[in-house]
């Protein structure tokens, strides 16, 4: 299938609460770097209305083949979604630097 101009994006309940904590946690030492990142995830999020397919595939052993892919933001932040049809699922917002098999 091509890829299409423009993707609805859409950031499920569970994305939307990791990033709240991700932000809440880093705004105990610096209120201005939470914001930041906030800036950072919505851009991110914005970049994936038309160009999705251009992150990699998240692979794994127990990942789905061809499922998932990722987009990393402000150096240590992952996205993770889906793409169907014309919309993107962003699934999950993870910090890189934690342990994520319970993901798996």
């Amino acid at each position: 299938m091509a890829p299409k101009d423009s993707y609805n994006v859409i950031v499920s309940e569970k994305a939307m609460q990791m990033m709240v904590s991700h932000s809440a946690f880093l705004a105990q030492a610096s209120p201005s770097a939470a914001e930041k990142l906030i800036d950072f995830f919505e851009a991110a999020l914005k970049s994936l209305e038309s160009l999705p397919h251009r992150c990699p595939w998240l692979t794994g052993e127990y990942i789905p083949r061809n499922t998932y892919r990722f987009l990393l933001f402000e150096k240590r932040y992952m996205i993770i979604f889906q793409i169907k049809d014309d919309t993107v699922y962003a699934d999950y917002v993870l910090d890189c630097r934690r342990d994520y098999r319970w993901l798996i």
